[in-house]
């Protein structure tokens, strides 16, 4: 015992007892999608709270010399069989939807949840010393409470996933109740107790609410199945009017869970340290001990979505590029991992390819089932739930940093950005998606053209539902389902609209009329026509079918059509030729400014109600401004056509630079009273590190208020300005190139002839929900990823996919 109390002394000063704000990873492996109900179990380094598999501990052993580990491993408990429910007659049950929970048709709160048995150890390295609670108490005090403390902290924390979960939840903002301000507290001498707490009028001790005018302690509402509580704070309220109770158990120094009867909503409190200090509570030293209600719908909602960021990743990693830029240098990215793995992009995206090429979480589930075969786990595949994934690369985005229904177009897009900004001064895979695009413009006033090229990885087919095969057989079933509507029966079998794969081709190529066209040649506003075509053909092509669109009221709706996609296709005949013998190009002129230089140009007014109408829809907010702007404030319909013309553009969600302005954009200060502060080192060594010189992060950050995100988006969306900006000051293109990416070809280039091997499918009727599943042809044969669940598709649905991956044909 001499010689274990010596050992722990040796790692004491290491040991720390979790804090608030400290992120504690217990449920997953930095570098490994092991946890603790994986065979070795989670080694969680008492120091840095950071997780790590069985196969991956010792190496943030040797890096760090940290050697207190906590060894948290769980076993599962079989499930008992649910009495009542064993019939094989028994309905599928539904998935839980979201707000769901106590309600008919939600989730059944009061199901039995999967069992487990914990065993924790203290484990000492390199020795790989085992230390049980049992040997803790003979140990001295100063050793025993730390090493205690710490491991109280640790298991009581919420996971740091469990925090991320939280935070992305897409639960409606929560509004300040108009109660807050007013709140009347009644002067009854009530003092509660930190804990012990029961209803008043049931003695329940769960789901607990205190209502903060009187002080009574009263149970929440019952749920539909009978669970939850028996419903006296809402019956408290009904006598008194009391409106505003707060859920005991959720207070932290942080916040608590408030509700308002009166508005029938979670809302804030900003007065709540008042109000509870009204009745002895001091808030900064109340210890969460109970679910808040936005926990209680994640564990009622779990699993819903978070598996559609591994089926498109799968597709990914199916391609060798990302294969030998992450998983062939696993090894060497994570020795240069920083501090927090968690938080590296490139261990991370190398950790998710791993995790799925290699094989370890496709065996079926053994854990805890003893051998059974009629266990209900056996035989089900482990998987990976890319929890630290996700919310890595969706940190900070609008959309993917929460659990909102996402489009699998818009992630792939944002995966590749955020591959371009990691790898530009290093080999770059998304190359193998990224083609150029030739448009070419003909003004029909002076018939005299110009040619531009922009980078895509995106070939977008619109769905010409004219083009229809079956166009008799939809007018038959929409007369029958709007006759079922009137009389209640039943609704007849589905039929989609038929739309042949030429002409989606077809639409894609066919010239676009371009109004109100500034034409350099004529000096006014002409007709263009506009042809989009490939300057280049990438080695693998991604084509996404607009099934996602607009009605005329605005809302968006999905098209269900049916497109038979060929197996293999050749888009040689879509190849751009350049300018043609005997054409003759638009002079290069800008067009005149709307307003003269010396008249103070000053902001519009805007309609915000149609900004806040297209936001809402999920544009940009810069993007909407500039169609408020730019149709003259002339309505939602003017604006909507505006951002669906220019959804495109480089520049589409760059803030608003007002015509005469200069390159100020709008609500950008002018003045040049008060010099702008120098910008800062630590961004400008994040932008370095990507491959920028120091003069094109300076300017990048200028130019957006040294604030890193907007410069990141700017750089890379001035690419060649910045390019044009380095000849004009001396340099040539080729210095400038060779400080941040090697000198080579920008795109590739090959046959057009492709070879159809994934495609990706959205389940569902709406564009709010729904979900993905996604098909991978692998050794001669198709196989369907849904979920967790992976097996072999006999006969794929080609036709009603959302997204498809080509690759090139060589031969």
């Amino acid at each position: 015992m001499a010689d274990l109390a010596e050992q722990l002394l040796s790692v004491l000063s290491t040991i720390r007892v979790p804090k608030p704000g400290d992120r504690v990873h217990k449920d997953e492996c930095a570098f490994s999608f092991d946890n603790p109900e994986s065979d070795g179990g989670l080694f969680v380094c008492m120091n840095t709270f950071l997780g790590f598999g069985a196969n991956w501990v010792e190496r943030h052993y040797r890096k760090t010399g940290q050697r207190a580990f906590l060894h948290i491993k769980r076993i599962r408990k079989p499930k008992k069989e649910i009495e009542g429910n064993s019939g094989s007659g028994d309905p599928p049950r539904k998935k839980p939807t979201r707000l769901a929970i106590g309600v008919e048709g939600g989730f059944d709160v009061a199901s039995e949840q999967a069992q487990y048995e914990e065993e924790v150890k203290l484990i000492i390295f390199p020795e790989k010393q085992e230390v049980i609670s049992d040997e803790l108490n003979s140990l001295p005090d100063v050793v025993r409470e730390r090493i205690t403390a710490s491991i109280t902290g640790i298991l009581a924390a919420d996971a740091a996933s469990r925090k991320e979960q939280v935070q992305e939840w897409d639960g409606e903002v929560r509004q300040v109740s108009k109660h807050a301000a007013s709140l009347k507290q009644l002067d009854s001498g009530v003092r509660i107790p930190p804990s012990g707490w029961k209803c008043q009028a049931c003695e329940m001790r769960e789901n607990l609410w205190l209502n903060l005018t009187d002080g009574a302690i009263l149970c929440g509402r019952r749920y539909f199945d009978g669970s939850g509580g028996n419903n006296h704070a809402v019956l408290h309220y009904n006598e008194t009017g009391f409106p505003l109770a707060v859920k005991l158990g959720t207070i932290t120094p942080d916040g608590a869970d408030v509700y308002s009867y009166d508005e029938d909503d979670m809302v804030l409190d900003p007065h709540l340290p008042e109000h509870l200090a009204h009745f002895g509570i001091d808030m900064m030293t109340m210890q969460k001990t109970d679910k808040t209600m936005t926990e209680l719908e994640i564990d009622m909602n779990q699993r819903i979505g978070e598996w559609e960021v591994i089926q498109e990743s799968g597709v990914i990693f199916s391609i060798t590029d990302f294969q030998n830029k992450y998983v062939a240098n696993l090894e060497k990215l994570f020795q240069d991992a920083p501090t927090d793995p968690t938080q590296d992009f490139r261990t991370q995206v190398a950790k998710l390819g791993h995790g799925l090429l290699s094989g370890e979480y496709s065996h079926p589930n053994s854990n805890g089932d003893n051998g059974d075969a009629g266990s209900e786990n056996r035989g089900e595949q482990v998987g990976i739930s890319p929890r630290m994934f996700k919310s890595l690369i969706g940190k900070g985005h609008p959309e993917f940093s929460t659990n909102r229904q996402q489009d699998a177009q818009e992630f792939f897009l944002h995966f590749i950005n955020m591959v371009e900004r990691h790898c530009r001064s290093s080999d770059n895979p998304s190359a193998a998606f990224r083609f150029l695009i030739e448009e070419r413009i003909r003004c029909l006033s002076s018939e005299k053209v110009k040619y531009s090229q922009r980078v895509d990885y995106i070939m977008a087919l619109p769905v010409p539902l004219d083009q229809a095969t079956n166009k008799d057989e939809l007018m038959d079933y929409e007369a029958k389902r709007k006759e079922a509507e009137l009389t209640k029966s039943a609704l007849p079998e589905l039929v989609r609209a038929k739309i042949p794969f030429d002409a989606c081709l077809s639409a894609f190529s066919e010239p676009e009329t371009v109004e109100d066209f500034w034409s350099a040649a004529v000096q006014g506003k002409s007709v263009a026509s506009k042809t989009t075509r490939f300057a280049s053909f990438p080695d693998y092509l991604v084509i996404q079918i607009k099934k996602f669109t607009f009605g005329q009221d605005w809302v968006p709706k999905k098209l269900d059509v049916s497109i038979e996609m060929p197996d293999t296709l050749d888009i040689s005949s879509l190849q751009g030729v350049g300018l043609q013998p005997g054409e003759e190009e638009l002079p290069d002129m800008a067009p005149p400014p709307l307003m003269t230089p010396d008249i103070e140009v000053k902001a519009p007014v805007l309609d915000e109600s149609v900004v806040t109408q297209l936001a809402e829809m999920g544009f940009p907010l810069d993007a909407c401004r500039k169609a408020v702007f730019f149709t003259g404030n002339s309505g939602a319909e003017a604006a909507m056509n505006w951002v669906m013309s220019h959804m495109d553009d480089p520049d589409f969600a760059a803030p608003l630079v007002l015509p005469g302005s200069g390159s100020a954009p709008l609500d950008t200060p002018t003045s040049q009273t008060t010099p702008e502060p120098p910008p800062s080192e630590e961004h400008l060594a994040t932008i370095i590190s990507m491959g920028f010189s120091r003069d094109q992060a300076s300017r990048a950050l200028r130019a957006t208020s040294n604030s890193l995100d907007r410069a990141v988006d700017w750089i890379f969306s001035h690419i060649d300005d910045l390019d044009a900006m380095d000849i004009s000051e001396g340099r040539s293109a080729a210095e400038s190139v060779s400080e941040s990416v090697p000198v080579g070809p920008r795109v590739r280039d090959g046959p057009g002839r492709y070879e159809l091997f994934a495609f990706i499918s959205h389940m569902g009727t709406s564009t709010m929900c729904g979900h993905y599943v996604c098909h991978i042809r692998k050794d001669g044969r198709w196989v369907i990823f849904n979920d967790q669940k992976v097996c072999a598709s006999e006969k794929p649905p080609k036709d009603l996919g959302y997204i498809y991956f080509y690759q090139r044909i060589n031969s």
